[in-house]
């Protein structure tokens, strides 16, 4: 299953426009806020889907019955584009265990792939997890990712969080990841151009937050 949350008007979808406009997304400080914004809201949106029980509280003035969540997500981002996002998340599941994946495309191979040289994780087993990457593109770096975090555990779901995706990265994704799992993206673009980038996109996000790497 896929969200696709710009298809509804909101208030996210002005964060949206300023990462995607070259002028304005020259202010890396004012980049990183909207990324870190639409991680929050985000979070709320997934959080619909978790799993709740009631719980009793006192109040000054007598007792409320409040649904409150069952148990914190794992949170994993991928480094490092996807420390902005990350940080959106964890504000809103503040109790979160987290885990972090070092991984980055080798730009001069014929056929695009990728290499993981950092893995950080609690336990993952039969546990709800958020994938965090600001980019879907080829999907690659997704499935990667989660082939090597099995060994930890193997989820009960993974919720893959991305900025922006593509068909066909949704499709490897389909194909190629065997455990319950869910795409939201807050736009689905056009395609991939001929280095594997996405069309319109909105530029290399690791280098638009944090400066271009050598």
């Amino acid at each position: 299953m896929t969200f696709v949350l710009n298809q509804n008007p909101s208030i996210a979808n002005h964060m949206l426009r300023e990462l995607r406009d070259k002028d304005i997304q020259r202010d890396s400080m004012r980049f990183r806020n909207n990324i870190e914004k639409l991680g929050s809201i985000m979070a709320y949106e997934i959080s619909k889907v978790f799993q709740y029980h009631p719980e009793t509280i006192s109040t000054p003035l007598g007792s409320s019955v409040i649904s409150v969540l069952n148990q914190q997500p794992v949170l994993i981002t991928v480094l490092r584009a996807g420390l902005p996002y990350f940080q959106g998340f964890q504000k809103f599941f503040d109790q979160a265990e987290c885990g972090f994946i070092g991984a980055f495309r080798n730009e001069g191979d014929d056929e695009i792939t990728i290499s993981l040289n950092y893995l950080a994780t609690p336990s993952l087993q039969n546990r709800e997890v958020i994938l965090i990457d600001p980019m879907l593109a080829t999907g690659k770096s997704f499935v990667k990712s989660f082939n090597a975090l099995v060994k930890y555990g193997i989820p009960a779901h993974v919720h893959i969080a991305s900025l922006v995706a593509v068909p066909d990265g949704i499709q490897f994704i389909e194909q190629n990841l065997n455990v319950p799992h869910t795409v939201w993206t807050w736009a689905l673009d056009e395609g991939l151009n001929e280095q594997a980038y996405i069309v319109p996109g909105l530029g290399d996000a690791g280098d638009l937050c944090y400066g271009t790497k050598l």
